[in-house]
């Protein structure tokens, strides 16, 4: 598609003004006036076929193989046309929703190729495409401009941030926390699984004496326990409608993956079985709890599969099932959201029913947009309505939170950054104290 560029509108409309030339001046000047126009016009031919065709552009593109949420990936573009000399040339790639549009860029084009690199955003997980390729450059001269479009219909899946999870969970085992954590295990008295038999010194818990191991040897013994291994933990992943909202530009679906991949990852560490769950309307997906860190792995596929469904969640479908599946007492970890106290009392009413039968730990994502619209000086009467229902939303937010508490439900309510470590730190206090 050709089209005259700016300058060349200026041009013209110089000409069109120079018009009045002949009718103030005289008509000597219609010759000068109709040989410009001549030359401008002839001058735009000859840019135009100067100017490449579309057939003889190459465009050469090479994704990424994957691209994993939160984090920006790169395509490279490579483009060449037979010009004499370097023309400008403006690029914009049509991608689709689990990108974020790319701004325009500029290259340089000729016959030596002009490579330029596309930033990949993702939005949402699922199988990001980029459609096509807009090209516009000019002609040497600058007076015509050309479009022209590529279809190139590249697909890159874009996956759970594998990358992220295991910094975090590097980071965690590389603490001197967590190395204490995996040395508390073999202290006396913290667990209720035998560990060994250690000679009583002073110091040491009377009640932890093994009588007969005693007279066996003919020398005072001592049992020394450690915290039991094997539990079960089952990630339960709300798939509604509330968990597609984006929180910080990323859904809250997939801040809750990436929370319960480095949960399953440290559990799998300290010598767990991790199961994994997803309902939305209705149950989805299910895989028993397992160990070895193969288990990884299955979370993970599990985990890429899981869509943005437009539904409202059937909590009581959802965790009636759940509960179920359960053969044995496992720490069920429930990532979902809510609105308000009244949206929420479904929910609660379903986690209290399993709370019953299962040691649950509740999850839910602060957005802290609300923290900031609440706190922040008002204007008008605008900013102070959106202070109160800001306010508000809080309000029922703490009493829901307040009322599971009440009923034994271990609660992680923090913005998205925060909920990986204070997660990991409920899990190791469960964990230690034997409560599953």
């Amino acid at each position: 598609m050709l089209r005259p560029t700016p300058r060349a509108l200026r041009l013209a409309a110089a000409g069109v003004a120079l018009a009045v030339l002949p009718a103030l001046a005289g008509p000597a000047w219609i010759l000068p006036w109709l040989a410009a126009w001549a030359a401008l016009l002839l001058a735009g031919g000859v840019d135009a076929a100067l100017c490449p065709p579309p057939g003889r552009l190459t465009v050469d593109l090479a994704t990424p193989g994957l691209l994993g949420m939160d984090e920006t990936g790169e395509a490279d573009l490579t483009l060449s046309a037979p010009a004499r000399r370097p023309l400008a040339a403006e690029v914009v790639a049509d991608v689709s929703a689990e990108l974020a549009p790319p701004d325009a860029a500029r290259v340089a084009l000729g016959r030596e190729p002009g490579r330029l690199a596309l930033p990949l955003r993702p939005l949402r997980r699922g199988t990001a495409r980029i459609a096509a390729v807009w090209v516009r450059y000019e002609g040497p001269l600058g007076l015509v401009r050309r479009t022209t479009v590529r279809r190139l219909d590249r697909e890159i899946p874009v996956v759970p941030n594998l990358g992220l999870v295991r910094r975090r969970a590097v980071e965690h085992f590389s603490s001197r926390d967590a190395l204490a954590g995996l040395k508390v295990e073999r202290y006396p008295g913290e667990g209720s699984e035998f560990h060994a038999l250690r000679e009583f010194s002073i110091g040491l818990d009377r009640r932890a004496i093994d009588w007969k191991a005693s007279a066996r040897h003919t020398r005072l013994l001592a049992r020394e326990t450690r915290a039991e291994r094997n539990h079960q933990l089952v990630l339960a992943l709300d798939g509604g409608r509330l968990m597609a909202e984006p929180v910080d530009g990323v859904p809250l679906l997939d801040h809750a993956i990436h929370a319960a991949l480095l949960l399953a990852f440290v559990s799998l560490r300290y010598g767990d079985r991790v199961g994994f769950y997803h309902f939305d309307e209705r149950p989805r997906s299910f895989a028993s709890p397992r160990g070895g860190m193969g288990t990884m792995g299955a979370i993970s596929r599990l985990s890429a599969a899981v869509g943005y469904a437009p539904v409202e969640t059937n909590f009581a479908l959802g965790l009636t099932e759940l509960s179920r599946r359960l053969r044995r007492r496992a720490l069920v970890v429930v990532f979902t959201d809510f609105v308000d106290a009244v949206t929420a009392e479904l929910m609660v009413d379903n986690l209290a029913r399993l709370a019953g039968r299962q040691l649950v730990l509740f999850v839910a994502f602060r957005d802290p947009t609300l923290a900031a619209l609440r706190d922040a000086a008002p204007r008008d009467l605008v900013d102070v309505d959106r202070a109160v229902v800001a306010g508000t939303l809080e309000r029922e937010r703490e009493t829901v939170i307040g009322r599971l508490r009440r009923l034994g439900i271990h609660v992680v309510d923090a913005v998205p950054a925060r909920v990986g470590p204070r997660l990991i730190d409920r899990y190791l206090r469960i964990k230690r104290r034997e409560m599953v």
